[in-house]
This record gives structure tokens, sequence and C-alpha cells, in this order.
């Protein structure tokens, strides 16, 4: 492949997918994409990509198949499925997953790819919608390390925290302890507004000073605006949060690690959706929160 400009078909141009294919497109690399919705279709091809109406039309000539899809039924489905990827692809490309799902689909995949003689990374991201548009996502890949190396010229249009994490698989396990990680900071600074407000602070300047010390993360700094004003317009929903927290409990069941926290935010993820709140941002964790505090959420 050139270190330059790739043949690249995006399939998957939702939330994520969408302003990742436009980096690509700006970096100087020809993007065809495919997508369920054609009007995501048409935003690419605003943006300078090409559309495709199948998997295979995205998929002829491509070099580098980048799939951003919701779960693993999905990934199944796009790669493996009937007129899926695996089914067009020419020996030699590089399938790259950037869902998030278990690792071990990613391995199946692999293995499937591998038949074919497609090559492949799993390379889930982290930053949500705010990272995907600005191009700074963190990628964390797993796979073979020569086919990093070879991807890394796409990946640096998308991320700027890129890292090879081991064998295939290796970049979804380190993607769920992500969303371990954000799930409870998410929580805790639920617990914090609430208590702040109840307590009759200044919820703007307190986390502004909260957002200075050691209590600061990368989750205040994203999603302040949002618990500010309870704008829970979808960065990444709930529902996503909640498949994620699933994969994280499943893998740390299986290699035997607890989870004691993890466990039962997992369980207010699993709440808030009951409570209807799936579609809407993971920052929506708040107006758990609310209830509990005897609250009706606005």
């Amino acid at each position: 492949m050139s270190t330059t400009s790739r043949k690249i078909a995006f399939i998957g141009l939702g939330i994520m997918g969408g302003p990742m294919a436009a980096n690509l497109v700006r970096a100087g690399h020809t993007v065809t994409g495919y997508s369920r919705g054609r009007a995501a279709v048409d935003a690419l091809v605003t943006a300078g990509g090409r559309g495709a109406d199948t998997i295979a039309e995205a998929v002829r000539d491509a070099e580098v198949v980048i799939t951003m899809v919701p779960a693993d039924p999905q990934v199944k489905e796009v790669a493996l499925g009937e007129g899926g990827v695996l089914e067009h692809a020419t020996p030699g490309t590089l399938l790259i997953d950037m869902s998030s799902i278990t690792p071990q689909t990613s391995r199946e995949v692999a293995a499937a790819a591998r038949d074919k003689g497609v090559r492949t990374l799993d390379a889930p991201v982290s930053g949500g919608e705010a990272g995907a548009v600005e191009g700074v996502l963190s990628i964390m890949v797993g796979g073979e390390p020569d086919d990093f190396a070879d991807a890394r010229p796409v990946f640096e249009a998308l991320g700027t925290t890129i890292v090879h994490m081991g064998p295939h698989g290796a970049g979804q396990t380190v993607k769920a302890a992500n969303q371990l990680m954000v799930a409870i900071h998410l929580q805790a600074l639920s617990e914090a507004v609430v208590f702040l407000e109840n307590a009759g602070v200044d919820l703007n300047a307190a986390l502004e000073v909260l957002g200075g010390g050691l209590a600061g993360s990368t989750v205040l700094a994203r999603k302040r605006e949002a618990v500010l004003t309870r704008d829970f317009r979808p960065g990444f929903r709930i529902d996503l949060h909640h498949k994620d927290m699933g994969i994280v409990t499943d893998a740390a069941r299986a290699v035997g690690a607890p989870l004691p926290v993890g466990a039962l935010v997992a369980q207010l993820v699993a709440s808030a959706r009951a409570c209807g709140d799936g579609d809407l941002d993971h920052s929506a964790l708040l107006r758990g929160v609310e209830r509990l505090a005897g609250r009706d959420p606005r």
C-alpha cells in the first residue's frame, strides 16, 4: 500500500463514523462510504467522499476497509454475512473494525478473514462524538504489528493517541476497560452534581475548580456543559454504553477480575435504559441520581 493516500471503504456513517470518514477525506484519502441511511452517505459525498449503495460497491478496489457499527451482530453481518466485506474484499485488503464489540468476535472475524487472505485489526476508539469531529480520538489496536504500522497513517487522520495493544482482541479488551472507567466517572460526576446542587453551591463555579484539581478528568471536561444545561443530545447513547458494560462484566468474569463498583454502575446504566433514557447521551446518568434524590428529571 501507499504510505500516503489510500483507497478506503468506510462502512457505518453514524454519529462517530460520519465525522471519522470526513476526516479521512480531509487527510487526502479516497473514501467511499456505505451506511443504511442514505442521508449519511450524502453527507460524506458533500464532504468530498464518494457514496455506495452496497457494501460490495464500497469495498470494490479498496485497500483499506473500515467498519464502525453499533455492536457484535452488525459487525458479523457486515464482515461475515452474505454480501459482506469478506465476500468482496480482495486478498491483501486490510479490514479495520473500529466498533466496540467483544474480543471474541474480533478474533472470530480475524480467523475468517485470514482464510480469505484479508488482514485485520480491531481498533476501537474513545473520545465520543466531539473526539471524532475534532480528529483527536484515542485508538487502541489489536492485531499484527506489521498491519498496525501499515494502518498508522490512516489512524493519524482520526486520532492523537494511537497504541498497539497486542494480538487480535486486545484492542477490544482495552476498550472494555475504557468503558468501565467512563461509566464510573460519569456516575461520580452525576452524584457530585446533585450533592452540590442540594448544598446550594454555584454548580458552574464548583465544576470549574474541580476540573482544575485531582478530580478533573476528560469526562468532566467533555460533559460539563451537558450536566449544567441538562442537554443530553446523544454523543454516545446510554443504549450503547449498556451494551459495553455487558461486554466488560462478561470479560472480567472470564478472567476472574472482580468489578464491585463496575457491577453496580452497570446496574445503574441498565436502570437508566429501563427508565426510557436509552437514546440519550450517557451523561444522562445524572437523571438517575436526580430520581434517587426525589427530583423529577428535567
